[in-house]
């Protein structure tokens, strides 16, 4: 585990980095408080900081308070080391934001046991953030396709054409659903049409890009989000996960089952007034156009080629 030790007495410094490094810990040094907040800002921050009080151009307590106001997880753990052993001392340590103080000049063994103590919490803390993200990611896929929910991918959408707006950079999607699904699920029962959908979803993804976001919209309906993409490209796309889809027959229980797809594509290259709503309604739009049309098939918003 990285440990930062802010230490600005040279002797001080060398004994808590010996100790540490003989003991498996990463140790990272700074001078003073200044350089240890710049370390504390970093991309990959220590997890436990050895923070003394008195430092120059900022002392501990100024450190210990900045780091708190960041909120940033994970969480990083401060120990306060220092002379002063007065109660309000103490106090005014833990106030500032410390985790726990030690009076120097320190004992080793103690030394050691408040570190595992640190340690514990991180790890711990850890595993309630992995946690966390398990069950937000599980809450935000769709269950039986795995792929995003409704709200999801309606939420990336925005998110993704706020981007493409400010960045003026071009934005595409595509919708599509599985032709005569409903003969499927009547046909073969609908555990058979859940093995079909998932089947589906498998290669839908192998068409695209690891980055490109798909969500189930409905039934057997997907929205493709598909960034910094123009129309034309969005076009061939379609046309690569339609090839996909259609490649070879599904294997299930019941036999084999041969499905085809149909697709709208629609794309708003950094347009300032369309909504979400507008594009993906106009990427419907084509798609009941591509069913009318015998399905199977690509059809394409306005200025499009259909395929």
């Amino acid at each position: 585990m990285k440990v930062l030790v802010a230490e600005d007495e040279i002797i001080s410094q060398k004994v808590l980095e010996t100790l540490l490094k003989e003991r498996g810990y990463e140790v990272i040094i700074a001078s003073n408080g200044k350089e240890a907040w710049e370390i504390i800002q970093s991309d990959d921050p220590p997890k436990i900081v050895l923070l003394d009080w008195m430092m120059p151009e900022m002392d501990g307590i100024e450190v210990c308070k900045l780091v708190r106001e960041l909120k940033r997880e994970p969480y990083i753990y401060i120990i306060l080391l220092t002379v002063k052993s007065e109660t309000m001392d103490i106090v005014t340590g833990l106030e500032s934001g410390a985790d726990d103080y030690i009076l120097k000049p320190f004992k080793i063994d103690e030394l050691m046991v408040r570190l595992r103590a640190g340690q514990r919490i991180i790890n711990l803390q850890e595993e309630l953030i992995a946690t966390r993200e398990a069950l937000r990611d599980l809450a935000a896929r769709d269950g039986l396709t795995k792929v995003w929910n409704h709200y999801t991918i309606w939420e990336m959408l925005n998110i993704e054409l706020n981007r493409s707006r400010r960045l003026k950079r071009p934005l595409s999607v595509i919708m599509c659903d599985i032709d005569h699904f409903k003969l499927i699920n009547d046909t073969y029962g609908h555990i058979i049409g859940d093995l079909v959908l998932q089947e589906t979803v498998k290669r839908l993804k192998a068409g695209l890009r690891i980055y490109t976001e798909i969500g189930r919209y409905g039934g057997d309906e997907f929205l493709i989000i598909l960034q910094e993409c123009e129309h034309t490209a969005a076009i061939n796309i379609a046309e690569r996960i339609r090839l996909s889809v259609i490649s070879t027959p599904i294997e299930t229980p019941k036999g084999k089952i041969n499905i085809t797809m149909s697709f709208g594509v629609a794309s708003g290259a950094h347009n300032d007034t369309l909504s979400a709503i507008d594009l993906v309604n106009t990427a419907d739009q084509a798609l009941y156009r591509a069913k009318e049309k015998g399905r199977n098939r690509i059809e394409a918003a306005i200025n499009s080629t259909p395929h």
